[in-house]
């Protein structure tokens, strides 16, 4: 679905991506993780598009990522980040809805389409006229899950879309996100700095630092087969952290 080769991108003296170059397999969930400033998150908004790289190139679906194609492509992935990224000045079903009437969908398709994807994140229908303001931080994201579903992407990029949630939304919102990855099929790459959140979603874990690829594999290829040392020290420092990795 989605392949990288060589992409590199620096902001000054800061290498945010140095060389990387992987692959994305359809339908099955990717998961993106590493210490703070390690380039996961620069990696995301390149793949759809929101940083072009200095160098290297970016396919999705054999279409290069450029500013000619980056427009129509963007319709075919849905984008969720922390906090959900509603827009304050427009209600749920307003924020839902945007693209597909921005695209001049019908008002019956729109609102089959509502329905369906409320249906699909589990929020509720009757609270659809509601502001970003008045919805809690777990009805935030099932409404910004709901915008990225909307226009049926094949791809689903996420970025650390549970961590501003407390411990026990964060825990609901995990499984029905990985029932949802599993129904839909669909492509997923979602940033997380929590390894035992990217072993609970993930098929594959790509485990970065530096702007670079370290290790790629399950969470028992970091855990029991380790790379490097890099790849010890951070499994083992999450150990301490979370109290334990499975």
């Amino acid at each position: 679905m989605i392949v990288l080769t060589d992409v590199r991108k620096s902001y000054g003296p800061v290498v945010a991506l140095d060389g990387v170059s992987a692959c994305f397999e359809s339908g099955r969930t990717t998961v993106l993780i590493g210490p703070s400033g390690c380039g996961k998150s620069t990696l995301l908004r390149t793949l759809i598009g929101l940083v072009e790289p200095d160098s290297g190139e970016v396919r999705i679906r054999d279409t290069a990522v450029t500013e000619g194609t980056v427009r129509s492509l963007r319709h075919r992935i849905g984008y969720v980040i922390q906090h959900g990224g509603l827009f304050p000045h427009l209600t749920a079903e307003q924020n839902v809805s945007l693209a597909a009437r921005h695209l001049g969908w019908k008002q019956e398709e729109i609102r089959t389409r509502i329905e369906e994807v409320c249906g699909l994140v589990r929020y509720p229908v009757d609270r659809l006229d509601a502001w970003p303001v008045e919805l809690s931080g777990g009805q935030r994201q099932r409404v910004s899950l709901a915008r990225a579903l909307m226009l049926r992407p094949d791809v689903l990029l996420l970025d650390e879309p549970l961590g501003a949630l407390d411990p026990m939304i964060r825990a609901e919102l995990q499984d029905e996100l990985r029932e949802l990855f599993r129904t839909l099929e669909r492509t997923v790459v979602m940033v997380t700095h929590d390894l035992a959140e990217a072993g609970h979603f993930a098929d594959r874990i790509i485990l970065m630092r530096a702007g670079a690829i370290v290790q790629v594999g399950t969470i028992e290829d970091l855990a029991g087969r380790p790379a490097d040392p890099f790849v010890e020290r951070f499994v083992t420092a999450q150990r301490r952290l979370h109290g334990g990795v499975s």
